[in-house]
């Protein structure tokens, strides 16, 4: 059966099948979550993504996870928010790009941070609901398959906005 959890932790630390990085277009790190993933990767995973040339907006890559606890990185480049309906597009389309690789790779497990709302811009509410009503969606549209998503917020502030949505 297909669960969403919300929980307050730092990404990186989780034992999950696969977390997201919420990575910019490069894949060769960057700040918040995407630094502090390849951070506690190591070089190997900035060696890897060399090797996948990029993602563009909206898509998503997997990668090992070398140093981390979690068996694989899937890598996604949220939008940076300019107001447009676009944006909206993109965001969801991270979300469902994920959960089909995940799916792909025959993984049970993800954890998702707050794709696009850090260095990126987009407002952290609007941001939740994209994320909570693709997940739930896909979900329903996949029902058969057994996954455990996480929603990973690093603060309490974004927890709590979590909460609202369930």
């Amino acid at each position: 059966m297909a669960t969403v959890k919300i929980i307050q932790a730092d990404i990186t630390t989780l034992k999950v099948d696969a977390i997201v990085n919420a990575a910019n277009k490069t894949l060769l790190g960057g700040l918040g979550v995407d630094g502090a993933i390849h951070k506690a990767a190591g070089p190997e995973l900035l060696e890897e993504c060399r090797t996948l040339h990029g993602c563009k907006t909206g898509q998503a890559k997997i990668t090992k996870c070398y140093h981390l606890p979690a068996k694989f990185v899937i890598h996604t480049v949220g939008p940076i928010y300019s107001g447009r309906a676009s944006d909206d597009s993109f965001l969801r389309t991270c979300y469902i790009n994920c959960l089909d690789l995940a799916k792909e790779y025959h993984l049970h497990s993800i954890a998702f941070p707050a794709i696009s709302t850090g260095a990126y811009g987009f407002p952290a509410r609007r941001a939740a609901m994209i994320a909570f009503r693709t997940v739930n969606s896909w979900l329903q549209k996949n029902a058969s398959y057994n996954i455990e998503v996480i929603m990973c917020a690093f603060d309490e502030k974004t927890a709590a906005l979590y909460q609202t949505q369930i």
